[in-house]
Order: C-alpha cells, then structure tokens, then sequence
C-alpha cells in the first residue's frame, strides 16, 4: 500500500536531531508496500524509547539490477547521497541510514509529509514562462500539442540543482520533490548517484548556465574542503562508494567551482528522467 494516511503511524514535517538515531537504533515494523516504487520499498514505523516514526526501508535483496550500476549498492547511494547533503549544511535529504532489517541490509529513511498545496512544476501553454518560474523545455501533451514544462524559480529547487549536480543524478523526478507544510524541500529516491560518468539526469534545468549564487560557491568551497582524502566527509563516504566515484565526486565539484556556472545538458545522455513524474 502507497498511502501513509492509511496506515497508523507518524510522518514528520521537519527534522530533528535525534532521528538518524532513531532510524539506526529503533525496531523497525513494515506496514505495507510503496507500490509505484520501481524496487522494492517498503513503508515501516521504527520505534524506539517512547518515540514512533515512519519511514522507508529497502532491503538491498528487492533492488533490481541496472545495466549501468553495479548490483546491490543502490541504498549505499541513498546514504552517501544524504551524507552529502548534510555536508552542505542544506539538509535537502531526510534522514538516511544503512541499517538491518526484517529483509536484511537496507536504506532506511524518515518519511516526510507533503503539503498538498505546494506547487513546484507546471506545464503552461506559453511559449515563456511568467514571473516566479522558469523554463525546462516543451513536452508533448498529447493530441499533437506541446506545453511548456517550468518549474518554480525557489532558491530550495536551486540548491538541489547544485547538490544533484554534486552527486551526479540521474534521476531527479517531479515526484521526488517533497515541500512541506512547514516551508522545507526534501528531495528523495537517490539510488542512481555517483557514477564516474556524467549521467544528470533532471527536471530542474532551469538554471543551466547561470552563475552559482555566493551562497552555492561557499557551500562548494567548504565541501571541497570536506573531500580532501583526510576529509570528514572522504571518511564517511568511503564505506558507501568507490574509490572512484570519490574522485568524481571531487572533480565535479571542482567543475562547478571553475566554472562558477550550474551545468548544463551535456548531449550524450538524456536530460531529463522518464517517465518526468
């Protein structure tokens, strides 16, 4: 089952400390299955000491093998993918965490609360977009009609533009963007990240060839700082990636600092996700 409003447990709208500790540490129970996920996800409460929660676990054993992924690491992804944004200091990815579980090794991750009202893309019938939005390219819409696809012009999109550049994305889905009643943007499903090939794959082109915000080139200064292979964060991702991925992950980041540009579609691989939501 797909939907947490069916189920008695408890989603968040912001964040807390102890979560991650809740997520490793806590008895995890499933509840049902996710059932638009393409692997296996399962929607679980984990508990612990008086605290409830709910999240979602993937067991390595339900991840389906990708021609271009090695197997089985795709939840190691989602938490490097999470360390990452940590390191930022923009915390765009809920809680992430390697853990155990009833189907055995897995990615476990706080489930978040959407607000229903929050409008981050939108197809118009326009050739440009309108003030507060901007353009990713037209789409078919059926009937031979075409609509201008835009996404919101947000500076929470526009730091998750840069952290997918970061750890290369090859997946950013409309229905990976997760705004919440409280005003925060989480973006999720970070399996296909990391690759030594430049495989971005997005829906927030919006920015492609814009200079980086100061903001976007601190934060780039400071996690560049963090990869040095003495780095906190080399440490913490050694575990969960390649030696490397490592090293593009650091080239990469050093791409977007000489430049000082977000980046642009590169041609040899599709610019955005399929299916887009």
């Amino acid at each position: 089952m797909s939907a947490p409003e069916r189920i008695p447990a408890r989603g968040v709208t912001t964040v807390e400390p102890a979560d991650a500790h809740l997520l490793t540490r806590g008895e995890l129970t499933v509840r049902g299955r996710i059932g638009d996920a393409s692997n296996a996800a399962l929607y679980c409460t984990v508990a612990l000491d008086g605290r409830e929660a709910a999240c979602v676990y993937k067991p390595v054993a339900g991840e389906r093998p990708l021609w271009d992924f090695p197997d089985g690491n795709l939840a190691r992804r989602e938490v490097a993918a999470y360390e990452v944004s940590a390191a930022t200091g923009w915390d765009l990815i809920p809680p992430t965490v390697l853990r155990d579980g009833p189907y055995g090794e897995g990615m476990c991750q706080l489930w978040i609360e959407v607000s229903p009202d929050a409008e981050l893309l939108a197809l118009v019938d326009a050739e440009e977009p309108g003030p507060g939005w901007k353009a990713v390219g037209f789409a078919e819409v059926g009937e031979g009609r075409t609509a201008l696809l835009v996404h919101a012009d947000d500076d929470r999109l526009r730091r998750l533009a840069v952290l997918d550049a970061v750890v290369n994305n090859a997946d950013r889905k409309g229905g990976h963007l997760l705004p919440t009643a409280a005003g925060r943007l989480y973006g999720i499903d970070h399996g296909v990240t990391f690759h030594t090939e430049n495989k971005l794959r997005t829906l927030l082109w919006g920015w492609a060839g814009e200079p980086l915000t100061e903001e976007a080139l601190g934060t780039l200064k400071a996690l560049r700082g963090a990869l040095e292979p003495s780095g906190a964060l080399t440490q913490t991702l050694a575990p969960l990636i390649t030696p490397a991925e490592l090293d593009a992950t650091r080239a990469r980041v050093d791409d977007l600092l000489t430049t000082g540009k977000h980046p642009e579609p590169g041609g040899e691989w599709p610019a955005i996700p399929w299916p887009p939501v």
